[in-house]
């Protein structure tokens, strides 16, 4: 006669944690911050750039108001995009730049 399979009812799994101490994760942390810091200031600057020369007729060239009323719409979204992204990463990662 064959013996019955045990099948234990009660598992104890450790609790596992990640561990995030590794030397280069806080340098991938810093120059991630640079990127998305100077990508901000980018679109930043092209979106005051762009609305500028759609508010003001005289301060800019025909060319300069005809690419500001093309690419606006793209600026905003771009602003929207890395927005979210730094606020991702600013509530997962936290922002470091190093000083």
């Amino acid at each position: 006669m064959a013996t019955p399979l045990r099948i234990p009812l009660d598992v104890d799994v450790p609790d596992i944690q990640p561990d995030y101490s590794a030397p280069f994760f806080a340098g991938f942390q810093v120059i991630a911050s640079w990127i998305l810091a100077a990508a901000m200031l980018v679109v930043l600057v092209m979106l005051i750039i762009a609305g500028a020369a759609l508010a003001f007729r005289g301060l800019a060239s025909d060319r300069v108001r005809t690419w500001a009323g093309e690419s606006i719409m793209w600026i905003f979204l771009a602003a929207a995009v890395l927005g979210a992204a730094s606020g991702l990463f600013a509530f997962f990662v936290n922002f470091d730049f190093g000083f």
